[in-house]
């Protein structure tokens, strides 16, 4: 019985000493987080290799469409150019001082189909990557823009500095492109969008980060570092009024988040672009906070 006894020990005296440590190296200040450093390659490796096992067992039901539509790789090279090369460049065009001095950094993607299967790629652009600078561009680009965004990384490889600079060259307002044909598709909604559907409370808890809401707002159940620049939104559900002007009524939740300074000129919180869409979901989760 001694010598289990003495494993015990031995292994219980081993974890004291690691939390012990832990506790050192984040209370005591010893973790440099500089953007200027990088990480170690055993940390660097650890953290890749467990972000490529997350996406492809997240991604592994998913079904692409066809990418192989023109169409829908020409919208593709817009929505690369408009929300992608800052970060990661492009054939002859570098990254903006930005993508340049993150950490990690983010690669180029001229071999990302050699890296990732379609399916994959598009949950890596519609959800992200936390604590990677990632950002996700399921509240900013339509399924369809998602979807195009996939399709054009497969056509990159191919691409001479030359031909993306004419795959992105920005039309304008109203052009016809060369020899009478239409000019390329901006990235972004397409008119006449996807019809409303009834508001998702759980949706709207993801829509608030995604919009910044918690970089100024506590919110119950929302992760942040409990900010103090505007008013906590803790039992705002049974609150009489929003902003002091509108009754507490979803539909007037959905105005102050979209219209904010149509409300109150002289309020400091910002108009955050919120889609009508996302501010119907926002507000039937901020509706549940009593």
């Amino acid at each position: 019985m001694g010598a289990p006894k003495t494993v015990l020990l031995t292994v219980a005296a081993l974890g004291i000493a690691g939390v012990a440590a832990g506790a050192l190296v984040v209370y005591g200040g010893l973790y440099d987080v500089a953007a200027t450093q990088q990480h170690f390659q055993p940390v660097y490796s650890l953290l890749e290799t467990a972000m490529h096992q997350s996406v492809k067992m997240r991604a592994r039901d998913i079904e692409p469409p066809r990418l192989d539509d023109e169409r829908l790789v020409m919208r593709g090279a817009a929505c690369f150019r408009d929300k992608c090369v800052q970060c990661h460049g492009a054939p002859g065009v570098a990254q903006s001082d930005i993508g340049k001095s993150m950490q990690p950094l983010p690669g180029p993607l001229v071999d990302a189909r050699h890296h990732w299967k379609p399916r994959e790629l598009y949950w890596l652009t519609k959800h992200g990557i936390r604590m990677s600078g990632m950002p996700a561009w399921e509240f900013r680009l339509s399924e369809e823009d998602l979807w195009s965004v996939v399709a054009f990384m497969a056509r990159l490889p191919e691409l001479t500095p030359q031909q993306y600079a004419e795959a992105t060259r920005v039309e304008p307002t109203g052009a016809q492109g060369a020899q009478g044909a239409p000019a390329r598709p901006a990235c972004g909604p397409a008119d006449g969008a996807a019809p409303l559907r009834a508001a998702d409370a759980q949706r709207g808890a993801r829509a608030l980060p995604q919009y910044a809401c918690s970089a100024c707002h506590t919110i119950p159940g929302i992760t942040s570092s409990s900010p103090n620049v505007g008013p906590p939104l803790a039992g705002i559900g049974g609150r009489s009024l929003i902003a002091g002007k509108l009754a507490n009524t979803p539909d007037n939740m959905v105005r102050w988040l979209r219209h904010t300074h149509e409300v109150d000129p002289l309020t400091a919180m910002p108009q955050m672009g919120v889609s009508e869409q996302d501010a119907r979901d926002i507000a039937a989760y901020l509706a549940a906070l009593r």
